[in-house]
């Protein structure tokens, strides 16, 4: 099976990646358009700014790509972000595989949320074998609201969507590769989708 972890000018890919092979996966991290087109199931992670990545995608002709593909495809965290229509982070025109708004937490906590919540309302085989309030690892800023999308949520100042899915488009907003046993768990249904 060929995982490919988009290289994006993005954080976490390693992070990632040792999260697959501790799972018995050899991921390919990579930003060439004729692999990740072939690949069997796509990873694409983040840890940065909506703007600037946004705008690499767009100068490697890898929004375009993205939006082409037809295999299990599984945006973590800024991955997630950019999947939707607009982001309010640097009034960033996103993806829009999602037609949603990802806007910023209102001030009423302490920003980023960084830290441990749990999942409720869990929907799909991405959660396979996930109980409800399993706890997950977060660092963001901004957030989606819950949609007709969602598959997964969680509460941190107002309740938000912490995964969401479209046909072969799944994505995250917390991150599984630094969540323990059950991001593990996350990552494996994933792979085995």
């Amino acid at each position: 099976m060929k995982v490919i972890i988009i290289k994006y000018n993005a954080g976490n890919t390693q992070s990632v990646a040792f999260a697959l092979k501790r799972l018995g996966v050899k991921p390919i991290i990579t930003n060439d358009s004729e692999q990740i087109l072939k690949a069997d199931k796509v990873i694409f992670p983040g840890v940065g700014e909506a703007s600037t990545t946004m705008n690499y995608l767009i100068v490697n002709n890898l929004n375009k790509v993205i939006l082409e593909l037809k295999q299990p495809f599984l945006g973590i965290c800024l991955g997630m972000q950019l999947m939707c229509k607009f982001s309010l982070e640097g009034k960033t025109k996103c993806l829009g595989i999602f037609d949603d708004l990802v806007e910023k937490f209102p001030p009423k906590n302490k920003i980023p949320h960084i830290g441990w919540n749990s999942l409720t309302n869990l929907k799909g085989p991405l959660f396979k074998d996930i109980s409800a309030n399993e706890y997950v690892y977060f660092v963001h800023s901004y957030y989606v609201r819950l949609n007709k999308n969602s598959i997964a949520e969680t509460n941190y100042i107002n309740p938000f969507a912490a995964a969401i899915r479209k046909d072969n488009f799944f994505a995250v907003q917390f991150h599984p590769e630094r969540s323990g046993k059950t991001g593990e768990i996350i990552l494996k249904n994933f792979i085995e989708l």
